[in-house]
């Protein structure tokens, strides 16, 4: 199976050489010459245009698209004048779910099929095995159920339901990562001003092994305090935000759904732009070791 990949970065450049790995022949494509040139040296086929990458794939093509949401319309205005009939097109961008159940009957009205993913696990998710959430017609799920398959973790994907709802399970699951991830920050913060010489690290390393709060998330602490130390100096305490999380709160409002510990989360992000504290340290420095965001 050939597939074009636009979009190298962190994830893109993990996923396309994962596939590669599984013997997928893999074109790509990104805007960012540094990304198209770590590429070439990984040994893709990279262009220096979607046109030029599109019109060397054979039909029907297969497109991976993994850029970030506002930069999907621009990339699939730019794609679909080079496909055709049958092709397909996969998102796996964190794109709005609203908008990914608009351009697939935008898609399918010209014949092009398309699925929207969302993909869980960070770059080294992207490299080791991601957690993959699909969204599209069944038939086409089943297409591509392989690839899905060699670019999870075992058990790592499945079939969520029509168009959107990929994206959709994705985005309530980062709107539930926010929670979660505040809630983590808001307790160390807790134990760092206690009266109590408490290592963090050791305590984040001791609540994984075994506790009902053991996660992914305590683990990446705990590295997050080997690389940054406990006081966390030199890391910010504004903390960056995607979008996911507002959605879900938006999402929820609009169903009237109460959503308080997402909602306080949310606002948490929005208002440490003011007011930057070591909680909001934490959340930075959790982000940089399992996202790659800058810290």
């Amino acid at each position: 199976m050939v597939i074009g990949y636009i979009g190298l970065g962190k994830m893109g450049k993990n996923m396309a050489t994962r596939i590669m790995g599984k013997g997928y022949e893999v074109f790509g494509f990104d805007a960012n010459e540094d990304a198209r040139k770590f590429g070439e040296k990984e040994g893709l086929r990279v262009f220096s245009s979607i046109a030029e990458m599109a019109k060397r794939l054979s039909a029907p093509r297969i497109v991976w698209i993994m850029v970030p949401h506002n930069s999907v319309s621009y990339v699939l205005e730019n794609l679909t004048t080079h496909l055709s009939e049958g092709d397909f097109i996969i998102d796996g961008g964190n794109s709005f779910y609203k908008d990914s159940v608009r351009r697939s009957k935008e898609l399918n009205a010209k014949g092009i099929k398309f699925l929207d993913v969302g993909v869980s696990g960070g770059p080294g998710g992207a490299k080791n095995g991601s957690c993959l959430m699909v969204g599209g017609a069944k038939e086409d799920y089943k297409k591509f159920e392989p690839l899905f398959r060699d670019l999870s973790v075992e058990g790592g994907y499945g079939y969520m339901g029509s168009s959107g709802a990929g994206h959709f399970v994705k985005m309530i699951h980062n709107g539930i990562e926010y929670g979660m991830m505040q809630s983590l920050a808001e307790g160390f913060t807790i134990l760092k001003n206690s009266e109590f010489n408490l290592r963090l690290e050791n305590i984040a390393d001791l609540y994984n092994h075994g506790s009902v709060i053991e996660s992914r998330l305590a683990g990446w602490l705990k590295e997050a305090f080997e690389e940054f130390d406990e006081d966390m100096e030199g890391v910010s305490g504004i903390v960056g935000k995607s979008g996911e999380g507002e959605w879900t709160s938006a999402t929820a409002k609009e169903m009237a759904v109460a959503v308080p510990v997402i909602d306080a989360s949310v606002k948490f992000r929005i208002d440490s732009i003011k007011n930057p504290s070591y909680t909001g340290k934490l959340l930075s420095a959790i982000r940089n070791i399992f996202g790659g965001h800058k810290a």
